[in-house]
């Protein structure tokens, strides 16, 4: 099961930065190169313990949906989302805030295991881990440059 973590600092106070890690709308925005859409469940503003949003996307030239549910949440701390189905075997993925002299840092752990047995381990190997980083990375990206700037009361003023 591979294991991908990210470590980003961000110029801004955990609670703006957890909350922007949990809003739909900046997840829509942050992977519009994967024509996300949050199409069931909870479909915008800021997703709260035990709900679910299920989430249609084009990965690999094929849509695709997948449902994932907030099974933990400690507000400004950390929250879990754990995949219910989709195209995993299985994903759960950690979001972690540590305040550091008044900026965040903002810490992703992202267990998968890939469906097919040897086969999605190969493709772990050769394309799958890298792309799912690249992925994340650039999500993390998109939360540090609203929270980072204005841009941020544009999407949690709304929630």
């Amino acid at each position: 099961m591979p294991t991908i973590r990210l470590q980003t600092k961000i110029k801004v106070k955990r609670e703006i930065v957890f909350d922007l890690a949990r809003s739909i709308d900046l997840h829509k925005i942050s992977t519009e190169q994967t024509k996300e859409e949050a199409i069931a469940g909870k479909t915008s503003g800021l997703i709260e313990l035990n709900e679910s949003v299920t989430w249609r996307a084009k990965h690999f030239g094929l849509y695709q949906n997948l449902t994932s549910k907030i099974t933990a949440f400690n507000r400004p701390i950390s929250f879990t989302d754990e995949m219910i189905s989709g195209a995993f075997k299985g994903f759960k993925h950690e979001h972690h805030f540590q305040d550091f002299n008044g900026e965040t840092v903002m810490i992703d752990i992202f267990d998968y295991k890939s469906p097919l047995g040897i086969l999605g381990k190969l493709a772990d190997q050769l394309f799958l881990e890298k792309y799912m980083t690249a992925l994340l990375t650039e999500r993390n990206r998109i939360v540090q440059e609203y929270a980072e700037s204005e841009k941020w009361k544009k999407v949690l003023n709304n929630q």
